[in-house]
């Protein structure tokens, strides 16, 4: 832990991600220059040894140890809540830091105070960008993408404002919704917006994160000043199947709980209906080996994300 009190809290919560998070450690500890920062590991009760790793390599690091699995939304905000930073940076277990990013978010976030939280440029393992910009959909982009019709028509209109397959990603700029792999959040938004809704558990947190600050007024930005590398999907693709029934029960419980889509009873059950197709459709995917179960959009990625601000953020039309 930096001197003084830190501009920045690196919260990463991991899960039988042992190797990964050693080296995420190490890149954080190696690049991070110019800024003060602490960084917090909360271990969500892995058996491999991972807390082990962090109190006997990384002893500079705040470790708490969990009982039982808590999930991804209630590790952050023990973490969060533990926070000495002016801002927190949500950094997944499966990135890798080349550069300073650190203080480059940082920076970003002094320069422009009426940005509530940021993200940094992802890319994938080979360097590629990942795409991690999404907008928020109607119903019917929804049921276009249970279909696959980003598959059938890589290059439909609905699908492409959807993944933002245009975005420029050189360019700093406001967006809907950007996924939390590495997601810098200033103390006064979690402070008056509240942290994320624990309910999520694992899945949706972003996005429901990014719906809260958008209905707000909040605004979330991309910014190109840093880049950090995701492996992606490393916890939650250790049991497949049950995450993608947990990541349908999320969406439902997403939309049901803030409103997404229209909550009149038929739009919900076609809402439901809607999802649990999906479900089945990707469930069979992946059992006759057609894609990874978790890939997502139309480069099979990871992410969830998004792009600028309304005082009442609703679905874009169809």
């Amino acid at each position: 832990m930096t001197q003084g009190t830190p501009d920045l809290t690196i919260a990463i919560a991991s899960y039988n991600t042992r190797e990964l998070l050693r080296d995420c450690l190490q890149s954080v500890y190696q690049h991070t220059q110019g800024v003060r920062f602490e960084v917090i590991c909360v271990d969500d009760n892995s058996p491999d040894g991972s807390a082990d790793l962090v109190a006997e390599s990384f002893p500079q690091a705040v470790l708490a140890r969990n009982q039982h699995r808590m999930l991804y939304a209630r590790n952050h905000n023990l973490a969060t809540r533990m926070a000495r930073g002016r801002y927190v940076c949500h950094l997944d277990s499966d990135t890798l830091l080349t550069h300073d990013a650190m203080s480059a978010l940082v920076q970003f976030m002094d320069q422009n105070p009426g940005v509530a939280a940021c993200g940094p440029k992802l890319l994938n393992g080979d360097g590629s960008i990942q795409h991690c910009i999404r907008s928020f959909a109607g119903a019917g982009t929804y049921l276009l993408q249970a279909l696959n019709w980003h598959k059938l028509f890589p290059n439909s209109p609905v699908m492409n404002r959807y993944y933002n397959s245009d975005f420029d990603y050189s360019t700093p700029q406001w967006v809907q919704s950007i996924g939390t792999s590495a997601y810098v959040v200033r103390r006064e938004t979690w402070e008056s917006a509240g942290m994320f809704d624990e309910r999520f558990g694992q899945f949706m947190v972003d996005l429901a994160y990014n719906f809260t600050l958008n209905r707000r007024g909040l605004h979330v930005w991309y910014t190109p000043c840093a880049e950090v590398v995701h492996y992606g999907s490393r916890s939650i693709g250790q049991e497949p199947i049950a995450a993608l029934r947990a990541e349908t029960e999320a969406f439902i419980l997403f939309n049901e709980s803030y409103g997404y889509f229209r909550q009149d009873w038929l739009s919900r059950k076609l809402v439901r209906g809607t999802l649990k197709a999906r479900l089945l459709l990707r469930l069979a995917e992946y059992h006759f080996g057609m894609r990874k179960p978790l890939a997502k959009g139309p480069v099979g990625v990871y992410a969830l994300a998004s792009a600028t601000p309304v005082p009442s953020v609703r679905p874009v039309d169809n």
